[in-house]
């Protein structure tokens, strides 16, 4: 088997030797070049074409956002973001380079992880990141102006009282877009799970506010469903139950604290037909049970397609169970929602 040709992306060079030395002592792996900044970095991915690439976020010259930006739009390649958790300034950076198409993120090394944990987990992110098909992915993707041109709904007021959104990797990047295509004055509150690592999962709904007219909260327990988006907070369960949402520390479903089936079924079982879903990009198949609980109760559910999904996992699965009454490219979600909710 081929080995994976990686590229180190790091501004210090205590980290970046750690980096590179964890690579090349594993066979699997290929250390191709190491930059230690975001302009060296564009020019070795130009020149060396690697399989995936660490990116730091906070360098000198060129930044690793900006590293991210132009290779995606360029030469488009696997990128695993590797972040401090403690900095808001890296933690907002490393959010926006996600929504510009890097696949994932994970922390750097704290130095109190038990011998080698760290060390093999990374290795098995770093491999799982390197196999993910990347497309090109413009700056100019989010789509800032869409929603000047959307066409507007001609409908009658919305019969919806909710609408439950869950993505996982590649999902920052289409709920902002989706956000960002829905109008402002939204007639319908939304619940949101996004699977982000725990530590950088907290301070991703104060990004998220920022990214669209809509206001974006963490939910806490027992909090009314009221308008805006509520987001569940991280390693907890969203519940919808009566007109209240509910926080729980029940057990992960597929390994998954928040689970989007949790959430699914539980807007399926209080709402029913009053109720729209959305599975978006992801690994795994968290979501599509869930979806499936909706369409039998009534709700109206939406899968994202294959060719815009950074992952194809979770909306497969869904699709295959028959669970989506419709599958729509990322940029139609959104206008497709607003026809549902939106009162002229």
């Amino acid at each position: 088997m081929a080995r994976v040709r990686v590229l180190v992306v790091e501004d210090s060079l205590t980290v970046r030797r750690q980096l590179c030395s964890i690579i090349a002592g594993d066979a699997g792996f290929e250390l191709v070049g190491e930059a230690e900044d975001g302009q060296r970095a564009i020019e070795l991915c130009e020149q060396l074409r690697p399989d995936v690439i660490t990116m730091d976020m906070m360098m000198p010259n060129v930044t690793g956002l900006a590293a991210t930006e132009h290779i995606m739009a360029h030469y488009p390649t696997p990128i695993l973001v590797v972040s401090a958790s403690v900095n808001r300034g890296e933690l907002f950076q490393t959010y926006e380079a996600l929504a510009a198409g890097a696949v994932d993120v994970f922390e750097k090394p704290r130095g109190n992880e038990p011998e080698g944990v760290w060390e093999k987990n990374f290795l098995a992110t770093l491999r799982l990141v390197s196999r993910i098909r990347v497309i090109t992915h413009p700056r100019a993707r989010l789509g800032r102006a869409a929603d000047a041109r959307r066409p507007r709904s001609t409908l009658h007021p919305t019969k919806y009282r909710a609408l439950a959104i869950g993505a996982s990797t590649g999902g920052p990047g289409a709920v902002v877009q989706i956000l960002r295509a829905l109008p402002a004055k939204l007639s319908v509150p939304i619940l949101l799970i996004v699977h982000l690592g725990e530590a950088f999962a907290g301070p991703f709904a104060e990004w998220l506010d920022q990214q669209s007219p809509h206001r974006v909260r963490l939910a806490t327990d027992g909090q009314a469903l009221g308008s805006g988006v509520t987001m569940a907070a991280p390693d907890r369960h969203l519940v919808l139950a009566g007109n209240a949402l509910r926080v729980t520390h029940d057990a992960a479903r597929h390994s998954c604290r928040p689970s989007v089936d949790v959430l699914f079924e539980s807007v399926a079982r209080e709402l029913g037909a009053q109720a729209i879903g959305c599975l978006l990009t992801g690994m795994g198949r968290d979501g599509a049970a869930g979806l499936l609980a909706m369409r039998r109760a009534g709700a109206h559910t939406i899968a994202q397609d294959e060719a815009s999904s950074v992952v194809f996992g979770m909306p497969r699965e869904a699709i295959l169970l028959d669970a989506a009454v419709r599958v729509l490219p990322l940029d139609a979600i959104g206008p497709a929602i607003s026809a549902l909710v939106e009162v002229p």
